[in-house]
């Protein structure tokens, strides 16, 4: 499907965003947006993408952590797949190396909002 360590570090295969898209639309997969809250007020975010600030994400990743995201439960015990993005993709592979740590099996760095857009995503404000 896509090369794991290609996508976690932003290099060698891309994601194709029309099959990202896809996935998270018919519910296969999470989207996370990994910019911190001001960002995503000023410039929108992916319709369905939960909004986990890389800022806080070791401890709403951390399954131990009382601050644990209930939201990521399921994609950690059943191994759904995880997209991430961000502005620059640059977070979004930090983001993407942190879940692995945290147990996170399938894990993929999708770059930017951008990039979501392009494969037919919305984009809500």
């Amino acid at each position: 499907m896509f090369n794991l360590f290609g996508s976690l570090m932003n290099s060698g295969p891309r994601l194709d965003p029309t099959e990202v898209v896809r996935q998270v639309t018919e519910g296969e997969a999470l989207l996370v947006d990994v910019r911190e809250e001001d960002e995503v007020r000023h410039g929108g975010k992916a319709k369905g993408a939960l909004n986990l600030p890389l800022s806080r994400l070791h401890l709403l990743a951390d399954p131990s952590s009382g601050h644990f995201d209930k939201r990521l439960a399921k994609a950690r015990k059943d191994g759904q797949p995880i997209f991430l993005y961000c502005a620059s993709g640059a977070r979004s592979g930090r983001a993407a190396m942190m879940l692995s740590n945290h147990g996170f099996e399938k894990v993929f760095n999708l770059g930017t909002l951008h990039a979501w857009h392009s494969g037919g995503g919305a984009v809500v404000r």
